[in-house]
């Protein structure tokens, strides 16, 4: 039994395979609607949600199986101080799958480790959003024809973006893609994604805070909207909001088979007057979305009855209960009970990392 919690769960090879079981879905969707039947999912969203939540809903229905869950932490027992780990056992008791998005950065890992069914990331905190990944390759396959040998343009919110993190994740595997990632300074990517994915996997890439100058060479623009919950300084926010605006002036400067993504929801930084350009794939990025949760689901209920993958945290490259984790949205932070595990990650500078959200510490 798998769960997936992060992109690099699955091998290139299962992700083509899934892509593809989607294409078929969409191609055939008659031959997929009881596939599901008797089966339930169970979605327990703990911060707001409207595309992920139904669409791993409507996928779930489509297949001929049913939901249940809910979709804020105040109407689930955690308004009471019930942790990750019992809710996960809990739910494994009442449904077969679980699609989890949660505020704390590492919630869903907990949750699979203690849950006896499947457990889906559908988001936790800024850190990880394995299946809008797969939706945006999907998308990008669709759309392209293709997942290498192209430019990609990452805007607006790099830093704590956990779409752009898993995307560029997934990239890394497939061959001759060039970053150019368009952000202000107090934005841009993060250090660990730029040396530990970036410069290790030999990608190509450049920063710029110009979209006008990035746009002519891109054959993908992944837009990205300026989070204001992902900001503790209202100021800050207030000043970035606005960076980058899409408008069809600037959409004059791109490709004609260029094609731009958006995981949405959107403010105002795209246009609504690009929405007609066929160009603009965001809406049907949406739909692509239910297609790959279908096959997502219908990947891990075929591999329930095959043992379960636990990761072990022992041995001389993990460290134990000696440090803590600094970053504050880390779900070890708040669940006390939690063993406190660091995998090293570079022993020559004596640097770890929380297993949880990846938060670095130096030992």
């Amino acid at each position: 039994m798998r769960s997936l919690i992060d992109i690099d769960n699955f091998s290139v090879e299962e992700i083509d395979g899934l892509i593809s079981v989607a294409k078929n879905i969409i191609a055939n969707p008659a031959k997929y609607s009881e596939a599901c039947r008797g089966k339930k999912l169970a979605t327990l969203f703990f911060e707001p949600s409207t595309r992920t939540r139904l669409s791993f809903e409507a996928a779930m229905l489509e297949l001929g199986g049913s939901v249940i869950g809910f979709s804020e932490a105040s109407s689930s027992s955690a308004a009471k101080g019930e942790s990750v780990a019992d809710t996960a056992k809990v739910i494994s008791a009442y449904a077969d799958i679980i699609a989890m998005r949660h505020p704390k950065e590492g919630a869903p890992f907990v949750a699979s480790l203690n849950a006896s069914i499947p457990v889906i990331n559908a988001g936790d905190g800024g850190h990880c959003h394995p299946t809008q990944t797969l939706t945006d390759l999907l998308t990008i396959s669709a759309e392209c024809g293709r997942l290498d040998n192209m430019t990609v343009g990452f805007c607006g919110d790099l830093k704590y973006g956990r779409t752009v993190h898993s995307l560029i994740n997934a990239l890394a595997r497939y061959k001759n893609i060039k970053l150019v990632l368009i952000s202000p300074d107090e934005l841009k990517i993060p250090s660990f994604i730029k040396e530990e994915t970036i410069k290790k996997c030999g990608m190509e890439y450049v920063e710029t805070a110009s979209l006008e100058n990035a746009l002519p060479e891109l054959d993908i623009l992944y837009m990205t909207r300026i989070q204001r919950e992902r900001f503790s300084d209202p100021e800050q926010y207030e000043r970035l909001k606005d960076s980058y605006i899409l408008t069809p002036e600037k959409m004059q400067l791109a490709k004609p088979t260029a094609a731009v993504l958006h995981p949405l929801p959107r403010v105002n930084e795209i246009s609504v007057k690009v929405d007609d350009d066929p160009r603009a794939c965001y809406f049907r990025q949406v739909r692509y979305g239910k297609y790959i949760r279908m096959a997502l689901i219908l990947k891990l209920l075929s591999e329930v009855n095959e043992p379960k993958l636990t990761p072990s945290f022992d041995g001389e490259d993990y460290i134990r209960e000696t440090h803590t984790c600094r970053n504050v949205r880390c779900i070890s932070t708040c669940e006390q009970e939690l063993p406190k595990i660091f995998k090293i990650t570079d022993k020559n500078a004596r640097i770890a990392r929380c297993v949880y959200c990846e938060g670095k510490i130096n030992y």
